[in-house]
């Protein structure tokens, strides 16, 4: 068999493992790689800058569920990617990152753009690679994607020596992959979901507590399955947004800071908490002394590590979420194990206490004229989108608006920046989602300061006819931020007033693309349906009541049942 070069052979590898988009930005580290990609069906996805190419990247995964990939360069364009690489590894998505490095002989010499990509991603990253040999490079791009997608997923980095890329080897055949030292357990061990299944039936008050990894397994339909089979009430983590229907009679929507009323209430005083690929993040717990104490809590999840890390569990299930889901269900059907008969009207009056929340705080905010409520714009779009567009996020305030407002019935709709909370996250991403499903409507709710984190990359989609629709939430404040000075600083607005902004219409004009603004009440719902009825991009600066909140808030170091209301 003659040998081909080592960029032939990445790219073959990357076609082997399914890649059919790339994100990325060249330089001269990756020259012989970009030459390869201009030679191959690769549709590459030329971003305005790299961190950009990482998120989009992100977004493509989590729209899929495939890999997504990135290509950088060496030094600062690897150094660009480092954020969108740790916005990936703290919500757990799969991704390979291809690094350009300088030649092996010219490492550790502080060459012109080297730097130690693999050290400095070693901790944001599920693992890394510094490619030494050109027999290596195949091999080791099989194992980034193996660990990448399997387990509890993330990103891997693999780094490449540009005389690596420019080398020549023989193409290996395609083998099982099998590594000692990494072996994630996918099924549940028996005896713990029999013991799982006999506390769901003692339950009284059961919760089902549900986070991205029912999303990232594609457990949402066991999910759906147990809560109704059952009929158990769910709250979802941010990242957990449509793993169950949202407009459900059993959703009780988002928990923790900024969650709903009565989805804290329901978790404070459950007698039984059902974690099911969720790893109890402090923004969820709030104080964690005082998080669900009346409860048993059985954890669902892949990863050994997140059961008892931060909450004690009485039941721990290490498996994959569909498989154990699956399970608990196998078991519940069983009638001669479990019967379910008088299930539904044993937590009868469970549900009158919640509904009593329900009630008396359900999520709100107040209407003050034309003045243009940020709620009241989301609303709009989940009702004039019939809530089936796929919706990225910035961060901040325009986030959680988007997470309370807009209800998400199925999984990959929602896209946004969980765990390391990033600014400029939405538009990129909504690039990513819109490469992935072109004829899918894909919004960005967007705030006005972390938009121009990365507006550069209105470019981009420009480019590649991405028709994405961006909602600038516009209240001339870093929002969040100011909300914290508000209620904790007697409103000393630090270096939070956006004094300066640009023109959002006239700046859609300047990349090629569709500004319209709305300034009172009346006119968000015509500027929404014009922007739904417009092809190619859309930007809609609607200019909101500049110092509204996010509620309900739990604050800093408090109890989820100490939650500042409207």
């Amino acid at each position: 068999m003659s040998k081909i070069s080592g960029s032939k052979a990445i790219v073959k590898c990357l076609k082997e493992q399914g890649t059919t988009t790339i994100f990325g930005f060249p330089g001269g580290a990756v020259l012989d790689l970009y030459d390869a990609i201009f030679h191959s069906d690769l549709h590459h996805i030329l971003v305005r800058h790299e961190q950009g190419a990482v998120h989009a990247a992100d977004a493509f995964s989590r729209a899929t569920g495939k890999v997504g990939v990135a290509l950088l360069t060496s030094g600062p364009g690897a150094t660009n990617g480092v954020t969108g690489i740790a916005t990936a590894y703290m919500d757990s998505i799969p991704m390979v990152v291809l690094t350009g490095q300088v030649p092996t002989k010219l490492i550790g010499n502080d060459a012109f753009q080297e730097v130690d990509i693999v050290g400095i991603t070693r901790p944001c990253t599920k693992h890394n690679y510094l490619v030494k040999s050109t027999e290596e490079l195949v091999p080791t791009l099989r194992e980034a994607f193996h660990i990448a997608k399997t387990g509890r997923p993330g990103p891997v980095l693999v780094d490449l020596p540009k005389d690596v890329v420019a080398g020549a080897c023989h193409y290996p055949e395609e083998e099982e992959i099998n590594m000692a030292s990494y072996q994630p357990n996918y099924s549940p061990h028996n005896r713990q979901v029999e013991k799982a299944c006999k506390l769901i039936m003692e339950a009284k008050r059961p919760v089902l507590y549900v986070g991205g990894g029912v999303i990232l397994s594609g457990a949402n339909k066991e999910l759906t399955e147990l809560a109704i089979k059952l009929n158990i009430p769910v709250t979802m983590t941010l990242m957990g947004l449509g793993a169950f229907p949202g407009t459900h009679e059993l959703s009780m929507g988002m928990l923790g800071m900024h969650g709903t009323y009565t989805a804290n209430m329901a978790v404070a005083e459950c007698d039984l908490l059902i974690a099911v690929g969720a790893r109890f993040d402090d923004r969820v717990t709030g104080k964690l002394d005082e998080f669900a104490t009346k409860a048993k809590i059985i954890h669902i999840d892949i990863d050994p590590t997140s059961i008892s890390k931060n909450v004690k569990v009485d039941v721990p299930i290490v498996a994959d979420c569909k498989s154990a889901l699956a399970a608990v269900n196998k078991l519940f059907d069983d009638e001669k194990t479990f019967s379910l008969t008088d299930e539904a009207n044993k937590h009868l009056p469970w549900f009158e206490t919640i509904h009593g929340w329900s009630e008396k705080h359900p999520l709100s905010y107040c209407r003050e004229g034309d003045i243009i409520k940020p709620q009241y714009v989301v609303e709009m779009l989940d009702k004039l989108t019939g809530g089936n567009a796929i919706i990225t996020t910035e961060v901040g305030q325009n986030q959680m608006w988007a997470a309370q407002f807009y209800r998400f019935n199925h999984p990959r709709r929602f896209i946004t920046s969980g765990g390391l909370g990033t600014m400029g996250y939405g538009l990129p991403a909504a690039i990513g989602a819109q490469i992935a499903y072109p004829e899918k409507c894909v919004i960005d709710i967007a705030g006005d300061g972390s938009i121009q984190m990365n507006i550069q990359e209105l470019a981009t989609a420009k480019q590649y006819n991405c028709p994405v629709k961006i909602a600038i939430l516009n209240n001339g404040f870093l929002g969040m931020v100011r909300q914290w000075q508000e209620l904790f600083y007697d409103k000393r607005y630090s270096s939070t007033v956006m004094d300066i902004s640009p023109d959002f219409v006239e700046l859609a004009k300047a990349y090629g693309a569709v500004g319209l603004r709305a300034t009172k009440t009346g006119e968000v719902e015509s500027v929404i349906k014009e922007a739904l009825a417009t092809d190619g991009i859309v930007l809609m600066d609607f200019v909101v009541s500049p110092e509204e909140g996010v509620y309900p808030m739990v604050p800093a170091g408090k109890a989820n049942t100490e939650m500042l209301l409207v």
